[in-house]
């Protein structure tokens, strides 16, 4: 079976949904092909506020705000009994200062059901193995549901694969990350938290006590239950001798603020593993295609910029294509991937700064005057593209500025 569409999208995660409602919202045609069945189970379940005004933009708000998630109204540290906090209210930048903390089958399921409404039409279960140009338009060369080889020539093409990486792989655009190779262990659990102390509100980021560069996460959601993940280089685990379950439960185990809380917690998913995560590609486009979010280029897990990326690549997409598709002008380095890399950038400089530890300074100092801390928020709570925030503007020297000062 042979079509064509004025856009193919590539995955139904957050970038693909609200790339597709806003292509929907200028009037184009949208074929969204996803290797998988929603609901499936993803990782990243903590996003940040600057999420929000994608997620408006995309005509999604009230539909996300309805569905029950964890109020997320900032992020707590945790480091061998030394506690700090920041409140995503009080911040520098404009915009929502609260969020939510999701499970990403039911989030990633609404949000495609959401870009389903307004029309997109999303095709679960295909899974894309060859690209190649026809005419001059992209054409993608597909399996269904029932094994058929099947090809959709589009005006232009968005790869929202995560992980799957597919065009960078198909095209050979992948390249080694500056990042060291580190892996993560994470499951959902039943937490039964007693302590009044924690805060729900917020999620939990806590440091190994003795290995600065090792540090865990725990996501509370609306249900009783959470996320618990550990990060670390992968020599941190002895993964020969141990199953995933009992590296995360003695790596929790080596935090006593992490194990007092979760003295009563029952594990009852299977414990995963990602390894080498960290990704970057030599180009975000091409001609008559788009890399977002994670299909990109993905740090780390530290700070959840993962979807807030996702997202904005969408958002920065998708009036771009709408141009293309009617017979403008396009700079896809100048007006895509150079701002979009911009506040990739500002993250880089922070996740970096948090493996070397100079960020932690920063992080559990009760030196900062509340302007400064205000723009430092900004940042946690996704707003890396806010220009008027000297610490997005200059980050590397205002941080190492910062790290003097709170030193």
């Amino acid at each position: 079976m042979n079509e064509s569409t004025d856009v193919a999208i590539i995955g139904a995660g957050p970038s693909g949904a609200i790339a597709a409602a806003l292509l929907r919202k200028q009037g184009l045609q949208v074929v969204v092909l996803e290797q998988a069945h929603f609901p499936r189970f993803s990782i990243g379940e903590s996003l940040l506020p600057q999420c929000m005004e994608f997620i408006r933009e995309a005509g999604m708000w009230d539909a996300v705000n309805a569905a029950g998630f964890q109020y997320k109204n900032g992020a707590a540290f945790a480091r061998d009994g030394a506690t700090a906090s920041f409140d995503f209210r009080d911040k520098f930048s404009p915009g929502p200062g609260t969020t939510f903390q999701i499970q990403r089958a039911h989030f990633d399921q609404l949000l495609a059901e959401e870009a389903a409404a307004a029309g997109a039409d999303i095709r679960f279960g295909h899974r894309i193995e060859a690209f190649h140009y026809s005419a001059g338009r992209p054409v993608l060369t597909f399996r269904d549901e029932g094994d058929r080889l099947c090809q959709i020539e589009a005006g232009f093409v968005l790869d929202a694969s995560g992980f799957g990486r597919v065009l960078p792989r198909l095209l050979d655009l992948e390249q080694p990350s500056d990042f060291p190779v580190r892996m993560s262990l994470f499951t959902h659990i039943e937490d039964n938290i007693r302590d009044p102390r924690h805060d729900r509100d917020k999620i939990l980021i806590v440091v190994h006590p003795q290995l600065v560069d090792v540090w865990y996460w725990l996501i509370p959601f609306s249900n009783g239950r959470c996320s618990v993940g550990v990060v670390a280089r992968k020599e941190f685990f002895a993964i020969d001798d141990h199953t995933p379950e009992q590296l995360l439960r003695d790596a929790l185990a080596a935090s006593p603020d992490l194990s007092a809380l979760l003295t009563r917690a029952v594990f009852d998913t299977p414990v995963r593993q990602l390894g080498g995560y960290a990704a970057n590609v030599k180009s975000l486009w091409g001609p008559g295609f788009a890399l977002l979010g994670n299909a990109g280029e993905f740090l780390d897990p530290v700070f959840s910029s993962g979807v807030t990326i996702a997202m904005k690549s969408a958002s920065l997409a998708a009036p771009l294509v709408t141009r293309a598709l009617g017979g403008g002008q396009v700079d896809w380095e100048l007006e895509y991937a150079q701002p979009l890399r911009r506040g990739v950038d500002t993250f880089r400089t922070y996740v970096t700064a948090w493996y070397d530890g100079t960020f932690q300074q920063v992080i559990f100092s009760d030196r900062h005057k509340p302007d400064i801390r205000a723009m430092i928020s900004s940042i946690l709570a996704g707003y890396a593209w806010d220009t008027d925030n000297p610490y997005v503007r200059e980050s590397r020297r205002r941080l190492a500025t910062l790290v003097e000062l709170c030193g």
